[in-house]
C-alpha cells in the first residue's frame, strides 16, 4: 500500500495530478480543492490511498491526512465507492461532515454530487457510531486552527450540547495554558479525554 509520497508536480488538471517521484511520474486522482493548491514544478507531499480493481490501480492523493482518512471512512458506507467518496471530500471537510452526521443534517449531505436523499440518510445511519473513532484517530496538522471545531464536533456527536462542549473546551484550554501547553500541539484524542473529564464533573 502506498500511503505517502513526496515529489515534484509535473501536470495539474481539476481531477488529476502527475507527480514525479524518483524519476517516475505517478498519476494521482485529486479533488478540485487540492488541484487549486498545487503549483507546477513545485515539490508537494501527498497522503495517498491505493484502490485496486480488476481492471485498474488508482492512486488517490490528498494534501491533508484528515481528508485521506475521511475518504477511506465514507467508503465503509454501503453503496459509496471511490468516485462518490472523492466528491464528499471535495464538498465537505471532516469537521463539516461530523457536524452534519451528528445533527442528522440530510440537506447538507445531499448537496454532494452523486448522493441523493436516500444516500445521505444511509451515510448518517452508518457513520453515526464511527464518527468518534474517526475523530480520535485522525491527527491534527499543527498549522490547522480547526482543532477546536473538530473537538466540538466530536463532543456534540457524543451527546454534548454546543454550549456544554464550548465550556468544557474552554476549561481544557485554560488548564493547558496554565501548564504552558498549547492545545493545538496535542492530539484530538487527548483533548477529547480532557474535555470529557471536564463535562463529567
Amino acid at each position: 500500500m502506498i500511503s505517502l509520497l513526496n515529489g515534484t508536480v509535473r501536470s495539474i488538471s481539476p481531477d488529476k495530478a502527475i507527480v514525479e517521484v524518483g524519476g517516475v511520474g505517478l498519476s494521482l486522482s485529486i479533488t478540485q480543492k487540492t488541484s487549486a493548491q498545487l503549483n507546477l514544478g513545485v515539490s508537494a507531499q501527498f497522503f495517498t490511498t491505493l484502490i485496486v480493481r480488476e481492471d485498474a490501480l488508482t492512486l488517490y492523493g490528498f494534501l491533508e491526512d484528515g481528508d485521506r482518512a475521511l475518504f477511506e471512512l465514507v467508503q465503509t458506507v454501503s453503496g459509496i465507492g471511490p468516485k462518490v467518496a472523492l466528491s464528499i471530500v471535495s464538498a465537505l471537510s471532516p469537521s463539516q461532515l461530523a457536524v452534519a452526521v451528528a445533527q442528522e443534517d440530510i440537506t447538507a449531505i445531499e448537496k454532494v454530487p452523486g448522493i441523493g436523499r436516500k444516500g445521505a440518510q444511509r451515510l448518517i445511519l452508518e457513520l453515526k457510531g464511527k464518527l468518534t473513532d474517526f475523530g480520535t484517530t485522525s491527527k491534527i496538522s499543527h498549522h490547522q486552527p480547526a482543532w477546536r471545531e473538530q473537538l466540538t464536533s466530536a463532543l456534540v456527536s457524543l451527546g454534548f450540547s454546543s454550549r456544554d462542549s464550548d465550556h468544557a473546551i474552554s476549561q481544557v484550554v485554560s488548564q493547558l495554558s496554565e501548564d504552558g501547553v498549547d492545545a493545538k500541539d496535542l492530539e484530538l484524542s487527548d483533548l477529547l479525554k480532557r474535555a470529557l473529564s471536564q463535562g463529567g464533573r
